[in-house]
């Protein structure tokens, strides 16, 4: 483990070795895949692994098709998911059905509400009790959905599918940037209420670009946990590349690749990201000891009039 520039441990973690599709393969049901912005199994798995022990508690704020929760309950481990679209919500409960008759030794629940709610929406019974909350927030619309090409659909060039949240413009997936990380550090200051003493809040995310800029959205939800009073521990690598004879088998999306690669018929080279940013937080040991949400950087959003 080595230190990162920001003094902080960061360490590498082998996520994709399979491709996704095969981590989801007869795991999870057909209609997860549907859904715009899925994290990858084996990211949950290795967090869940790695801050919990058989029979701990883990949350998913944002829970869509219940990925957290599957990985959590295959652990041995009791998961709550929060999910504010009730499609999507019986998506990861049929999941969890599932990975109940593939043996699955966890309980999970699924819950319909808004994630900035949680001591609402979560039972008074497990307010303190979970020992890791594992979310993604909403980013970066380039890089949501899946793809079909002329031989799939009959017409010509290539068709993104599947790459768009509901219609209810409340949803935290449809505020424009400083609104999302407002939202999301209201969401964070909730999971830091649900955590027992000790636990950690893990949070996967990656940079986008848009109109050729790279927005930092690792860099701005590591502010958005502070101003949620939790304390930032780690950050990580979750490799979207596999690793064979030392050598990495990178693995973007198709959508990284078909920047990647316009920008430079367009005489701009651009690097495609491989890996997604995994934050680790832990609750503050002392009032008042994390830093508030710098402004300057949500500041320069404020005028945006959507996410992207």
């Amino acid at each position: 483990m080595a230190a990162s520039s920001a003094n902080q441990p960061c360490s590498v973690w082998a996520t994709a070795q399979r491709n996704a599709a095969t981590q989801r393969r007869g795991r999870y049901a057909h209609a997860s895949g549907a859904h715009p912005a899925k994290m990858l199994p084996a990211i949950a798995a290795r967090a869940i692994t790695t801050y919990t022990q058989p029979g701990d508690w883990v949350l998913d704020p944002m829970c869509g098709t219940g990925t957290t929760l599957v990985e959590a309950v295959h652990a041995e481990r009791n998961a709550v998911g929060v999910e504010y679209e009730s499609h999507w919500a019986d998506v990861a409960r049929t999941n969890l059905v599932l990975a109940g008759l593939q043996g699955a030794a966890g309980s999970g629940r699924v819950l319909v509400g808004d994630g900035r709610d949680l001591a609402t929406v979560v039972p008074p019974d497990l307010h303190g009790r979970f020992a890791l909350v594992v979310t993604s927030p909403p980013y970066g619309a380039s890089v949501h959905g899946r793809v079909r090409s002329t031989r799939e659909s009959g017409e010509p060039g290539v068709h993104k599918f599947d790459d768009a949240y509901g219609t209810d413009k409340a949803n935290l997936a449809h505020q424009p940037l400083a609104r999302l990380l407002d939202g999301f550090t209201a969401i964070l200051a909730g999971c830091a209420a649900m955590l027992r003493p000790g636990g950690h809040v893990v949070v996967t995310t990656r940079p986008w670009r848009r109109g050729g800029e790279l927005v930092d959205l690792p860099g701005l939800t590591a502010a958005c946990g502070q101003a949620a009073g939790l304390a930032f521990a780690e950050r990580c690598v979750a490799l979207l590349a596999a690793i064979r004879d030392g050598e990495l088998i990178a693995r973007p999306s198709f959508f990284a690749l078909h920047n990647a690669r316009t920008a430079a018929q367009a005489g701009n080279p651009r690097a495609v990201i491989v890996h997604e940013d995994v934050l680790v937080f832990s609750k503050a040991r002392f009032p008042g000891s994390t830093s508030p949400l710098p402004s300057d950087p949500v500041e320069r959003f404020r005028s945006e009039p959507a996410h992207p």
